[in-house]
């Protein structure tokens, strides 16, 4: 069916198209991921300006024709996100942010909850650029899995019900393992179970600090779950 389609979009990736033109990954409350083409942008007259770069919140009217790309037709700025662009390691954790969004979710299914989660990510980095690192990063990463049904199982033990004496991770089992059936995980220190558990639950925004064998612990098990269970391999968050 063609027709017009009013949006918010969050632009996850802006590529060049031909001599004027560009092609955009969007993610949308409505429509999940989508793919646009927005017609003369690259122009020095361009109805459109820069606002369809990487990173903005706009508002969108986008052509919904027989191709698999929609056109753009209309587009007003929600948030620019100016001071992403001011820090190396802002931009790089709204990089990632994105990419890791574009990824796990690319189904063209709608998670708006997901939409609202990257536009805070977004909204914090830009506010608060400090807060760009890897605790940071990993906490996103792990309420992306909370989204997709792959939180990892962190109160009791994942194979077999187990409160105390929770010592690894298992990403086969999808969670935190005692010391019975600890043979197949890595070994998982206390302040990283802790970091993964006050990261799921405060807000983005109140991420708690780790020390970094904690923190690289924590990716393994976000690499492993999303290895395991969503069958993707991410970037790694690095170490700042």
């Amino acid at each position: 069916m063609s027709g017009s389609v009013k949006t918010e979009g969050i632009v996850l990736r802006s590529m060049r198209y031909g001599e004027a033109d560009r092609i955009l990954h969007l993610y949308t409350p409505d429509r999940g991921r989508v793919s646009a083409i927005a017609k003369g942008v690259r122009k020095a007259k361009s109805r459109f300006g820069g606002r369809l770069e990487p990173f903005f919140q706009l508002n969108l009217v986008l052509y919904e024709g027989r191709s698999d790309l929609m056109t753009v037709t209309s587009v007003e700025t929600i948030a620019a996100y100016p001071r992403l662009r001011e820090d190396a390691a802002a931009l790089d954790g709204a990089a990632r942010a994105c990419e890791a969004v574009a990824r796990l979710f690319d189904d063209g299914e709608p998670h708006a909850g997901v939409y609202h989660l990257l536009a805070n990510e977004l909204a914090l980095l830009n506010r608060e650029p400090q807060r760009a690192g890897r605790a940071n990063s990993l906490a996103f990463r792990l309420k992306l899995l909370l989204a997709a049904g792959f939180a990892p199982h962190l109160a009791a033990c994942a194979s077999c019900g187990e409160r105390e004496h929770l010592v690894g991770f298992s990403g086969a089992a999808g969670g935190v393992v005692c010391g019975a059936c600890e043979a197949s995980a890595f070994p998982l220190a206390e302040e990283a179970h802790a970091f993964m558990v006050a990261a799921l639950g405060r807000p983005l925004a109140e991420t708690p600090e780790a020390p970094p064998l904690a923190l690289a612990q924590a990716e393994r098990a976000i690499t492993e779950t999303l290895e395991h269970h969503a069958h993707l391999r991410l970037r790694p968050v690095g170490t700042r």
